[in-house]
């Protein structure tokens, strides 16, 4: 479905972006790999990836840098010679109780989670007009945009801000065949989760969902693939929340 197609995942290394990364290759994709640690996460994924039989690119650097944005895309391009998607996945939170915040905390989390992902959609879509095929950007949101989760002022806004972004962004790049959507995981089984918190509390915690169990990477993962897929060629400026039912609770994580 993607044969010929090249991708660039932000935040990749691990956790969702990872599996983003090992989606899009399933489905016949070369895919630049853009992590920020130099941990080995990310020679593990481009190592699965050339394991399925396409192409891996590791491209180090912060997001939270507009310089290091354009870095990774045109590495990408330098790479692959293209590039037609693009999974802003890269984010960073704070948790800590509003009253407790410090600027920073608001400052690098909107840095990474929002104007990260502003910077690499726009230099990946002029790549994509440029070369006048389409493409497909899209923007890993959460249900954090639309539930009022407590301890995550930062990222709540954050990712509201995405949201709306990424309809802007849509609607300005609808001529040139470029789909922008956005994905709101929700309650996800994730490496940063499970720095958060305990096995136990999440065990709990899942029995109140409404599926009973968290989302796992693979669940958010196979919508990505849906996305960036000519299976939506005509679906551009939504929302695909993936999330088992956790919003329609109308609360937080439980």
């Amino acid at each position: 479905m993607l044969t010929g197609k090249v991708a660039l995942v932000t935040g990749a290394g691990r956790g969702i972006g990872k599996g983003c990364v090992l989606e899009l290759a399933r489905l016949g994709a070369d895919v630049a790999i853009n992590d920020r640690s130099h941990t080995g996460d990310a020679e593990t994924a481009a190592t699965e990836v050339r394991a399925l039989g396409r192409r891996a690119l590791i491209v180090y650097g912060d997001i939270a840098e507009r310089a290091e944005c354009e870095a990774a895309v045109e590495r990408t391009v330098a790479e692959f010679g293209r590039i037609d998607v693009l999974v802003a996945n890269a984010a960073k939170t704070v948790r800590k109780p509003f009253l407790e915040l410090e600027e920073e905390d608001f400052r690098t989390t909107l840095n990474t989670t929002l104007l990260g992902a502003f910077h690499c959609a726009q230099f990946a879509a002029r790549h994509m007009v440029r070369q006048g095929e389409g493409g497909s950007i899209i923007f890993m949101s959460s249900v954090h945009a639309v539930i009022p989760v407590r301890a995550s002022v930062p990222y709540n806004a954050a990712k509201a801000g995405l949201n709306h972004m990424a309809r802007t962004i849509a609607a300005e790049l609808a001529p040139h065949q470029i789909r922008v959507n956005v994905i709101e995981p929700g309650w996800t089984d994730t490496p940063g989760e499970r720095a958060f918190l305990s096995d136990e509390q999440i065990q709990q915690g899942a029995k109140r969902l409404p599926f009973g169990r968290l989302a796992t990477i693979e669940d958010i993962a196979q919508g990505a693939g849906y996305l960036a897929s000519p299976a939506s060629r005509y679906v551009t400026g939504t929302t695909l929340r993936i999330d088992g039912g956790l919003a329609l609770l109308g609360q937080g994580q439980p």
